[in-house]
């Protein structure tokens, strides 16, 4: 979590955006209230001074014009001259217009009324004091006041997420592996961790302990289960070879004697694949440099016993080889995987491993499947056909999840009797060095 993303962050933007559209408001607000003042009120009180001039006219034609601090009105005679009045308004249309400041600023307001014009002008001083102390300066305390309340608040919730930052910020130095849950015990939380704060830490603190009583457990499968399951099928391996050595054994017992070793080699397989897969993060083993070919002609040579009483021949094509820093052990099982389900579902014709740069493709000239079966084929458990002999249907689903654990990516096409290719693509693959 960066300070970009954080949750102080967003508060703050939304606290920040809160004031701006305040404020925005009120001075749009204060803005219409000027014009309302200035275009509507002056205006309403011009034309009621004009009728009440003219009213006084009537009674008194030696009624002199309003002559005030703030309004100053003037009457030109019809056929009168214009020299007694300001040069602004010799042109003046009748109605109501608004001086620019260079012409003094005022707003007036022409009337005509048998025959004679009445100018009245009132300074847009007056006009702009009052703009500025009836709108600019409530204005001014209204923001004041909002920009308060809005960091006061601001600091009141940047307190309330402080303990959910605080929390967020231990999470995220956790080590998958050693996840530190010490600093959430309730002894050691801060004062300010209350409320759904404490139980969201007290949770986090029961699953971190969790976490670490899986991944111990865990280490202590793959140890345990490595030294015990091997070492059985590693005794009923040499035994099954001394049998075969042996003259007084019949041919029967001699096929029996290889479908055991057969089975052997299968658990020996299976059993890897499945230690590597349990193993939470890395599998524990270390990378080391490989190359492509070297690791394909172990697996033709382990897979060769599949194929011994089929007329199947085992091909290895190697058009460019390629050098791989992995665990070794890992890309056997992939490799030895899709090389024994090829084994398996092909009766006769051919295995050939293509081995390119950055690619090794197996191509069988087995059953095939067709284009519902090879969707389903990376299901656990799932054969193509049930009633062969040989496999579990759990391969190629061991496949891909070391194919999505280690960024290989597995490629399947198939077309049924006419057999499949499986293509594994290594992105990580690197020029052998040559000596």
């Amino acid at each position: 979590m960066t300070d970009t993303t954080g949750l102080r962050r967003k508060i703050w933007i939304a606290f920040i955006l809160q004031a701006a559209a305040i404020s925005f408001a009120a001075v749009l607000g204060v803005y219409g209230a000027s014009a309302v003042l200035k275009h509507l009120l002056i205006q309403r009180a011009l034309t009621e001074e004009a009728s009440h001039f003219w009213k006084r006219s009537e009674a008194n034609p030696a009624a002199s014009v309003p002559d005030t601090f703030n309004m100053t009105g003037f009457v030109v005679d019809a056929g009168g001259s214009k020299d007694a009045l300001p040069v602004a308004l010799h042109d003046l249309p009748e109605g109501y217009h608004s001086l620019p400041r260079s012409q003094g600023g005022a707003l007036v307001l022409v009337e005509q009324h048998e025959g004679r014009t009445l100018y009245l002008l009132f300074k847009q001083e007056q006009v702009d004091a009052l703009a500025f102390w009836f709108g600019v300066v409530p204005l001014a305390l209204v923001l004041i006041v909002v920009y308060v309340i809005a960091w006061t608040t601001y600091r009141a919730s940047k307190r309330a997420v402080s303990p959910v930052i605080w929390l967020a910020s231990q999470v995220q130095r956790w080590d998958p592996k050693h996840p530190e849950v010490s600093a959430l015990k309730p002894e050691n939380l801060p004062v300010d961790v209350e409320g759904e704060s404490l139980v969201l830490a007290s949770s986090l603190h029961d699953f971190g302990m969790r976490i670490e009583e899986l991944v111990h457990r865990e280490r202590n499968f793959t140890r345990d289960a490595s030294h015990e399951l091997r070492t059985p099928l590693a005794v009923i391996r040499m035994a099954s070879e001394m049998m075969q050595t042996d003259p007084i054994c019949s041919p029967r017992q001699q096929k029996a004697l290889n479908r055991i070793q057969g089975a052997v080699r299968d658990m020996e397989t299976l059993i890897e694949a499945f230690l590597i897969l349990a193993r939470d993060g890395d599998t524990g083993l270390p990378p080391e440099p490989l190359l492509a070919s070297e690791i394909v002609e172990d697996e033709l040579e382990k897979a060769r016993p599949l194929v011994a009483n089929k007329p199947v021949t085992l091909e290895l094509d190697l058009e460019a080889d390629f050098k791989l820093v992995a665990p070794r052990r890992v890309v056997s099982v992939l490799i030895s995987n899709l090389v024994r389900n090829a084994c398996y579902y092909t009766d006769s014709g051919h295995v050939r491993i293509r081995v390119r740069f950055g690619e090794i493709r197996i191509e069988d000239t087995g059953i095939g499947m067709s284009a519902e079966q090879l969707e389903r084929v990376f299901e656990p458990f799932w054969r193509a056909d049930t009633a062969r002999v040989g496999g579990q249907g759990i391969g190629l689903s061991i496949v891909q999840r070391l194919s999505s654990r280690f960024g290989w990516p597995v490629h399947l096409a198939s077309e049924s009797a006419k057999g499949t290719i499986a293509t594994v693509s290594f992105p990580q693959a690197e020029p052998p060095k040559l000596d």
